[in-house]
C-alpha cells in the first residue's frame, strides 16, 4: 500500500466562480481590468487550496508478477493466483454464511498448496494436476451456487443443487488437506533421515544425554 494525495476540486470550482462573479459585476474594458481578475483569482485560488487541501488515500500497489526463474512454475502460479482471486470474488458473492466459511477454508488451502510450490518447485507435476483438474470443477461448483443464490429462484431443483454444492465442500476442504499433506511427504521422510543421521552421530560422540 502507498499513500496518493489527491487534489480537492473545491479550488478549480471557486476559480471558476470568482470569475463568472467578476465579469458580472466588473467591466472587463482595460489591460489593467484583466491584471486584476487575474491576481484576484490567483489569490482564490491559494486560500481555497488551504482550506481544502484535499485528502491522503492509501491506494494498493500492484502485484508484481511470480517470478521463480521457471517459466512453467510461474505460469502455475500465476494460474493459482487467478484461481483463488476468482474464488475470493464468489466467496463475496455468496450470502450463506456457512458456505463463505467453507469457501473460505477452501480458499486458504489453495493458497497453502502454492505457497509450497514457490518454496518446493520438486511438486511441480502434483501441484500441476491439482490445478488442472480440481480447482476448475471447485470453481464451477462456487459459481453455480453464487448464481442461484442470487436469482433466488427457490424451487426444489435450485435448492437441491445448492445443498449438494454445500455438502462437496466440506469433502471438498478434507481432499484439499490430504493434498497439502501429501505435498510435505517427501519433505517429512528427508527430514526423518536427518534426525536419525543426527541420534547416530551423537550416539557415537557420547553426546546423547538420553536413550532415544
Amino acid at each position: 500500500m502507498r499513500e496518493v494525495r489527491k487534489k480537492s476540486v473545491v479550488p478549480i470550482y471557486g476559480l471558476a466562480a470568482v470569475w463568472l462573479l467578476y465579469c458580472l459585476l466588473f467591466p472587463l474594458l482595460r489591460l489593467s481590468d484583466y491584471i486584476l481578475l487575474a491576481g484576484v483569482s490567483i489569490a482564490a485560488y491559494v486560500v481555497l487550496t488551504l482550506i481544502f487541501p484535499g485528502k491522503t488515500e492509501l491506494v494498493k500497489e500492484p502485484e508484481k508478477p511470480v517470478s521463480t526463474g521457471n517459466a512453467d512454475i510461474d505460469k502455475l502460479l500465476e494460474e493459482g493466483k487467478r484461481a483463488i482471486g476468482e474464488m475470493s470474488r464468489l466467496r463475496d458473492s455468496i450470502t450463506e454464511p456457512g458456505v463463505k466459511e467453507k469457501t473460505d477454508n477452501v480458499i486458504g488451502v489453495t493458497e497453502k498448496i502454492f505457497l509450497h510450490l514457490r518454496d518446493d518447485p520438486g511438486d511441480y507435476k502434483r501441484v500441476k494436476h491439482f490445478a488442472d483438474f480440481y480447482l476448475p470443477t471447485t470453481i464451477k461448483l462456487l459459481h453455480t451456487y453464487e448464481r442461484m443464490g442470487r436469482l433466488d429462484i427457490g424451487g426444489s431443483n435450485v435448492k437441491g443443487t445448492m445443498t449438494r454444492i454445500e455438502d462437496i465442500l466440506d469433502m471438498t476442504i478434507e481432499g484439499y488437506t490430504k493434498q497439502l499433506d501429501a505435498l510435505f511427504a517427501n519433505e517429512a521422510l528427508d527430514i526423518e533421515t536427518d534426525i536419525e543421521v543426527l541420534k547416530t552421530m551423537l550416539k557415537k560422540q557420547g553426546l546423547a544425554g538420553r536413550d532415544f
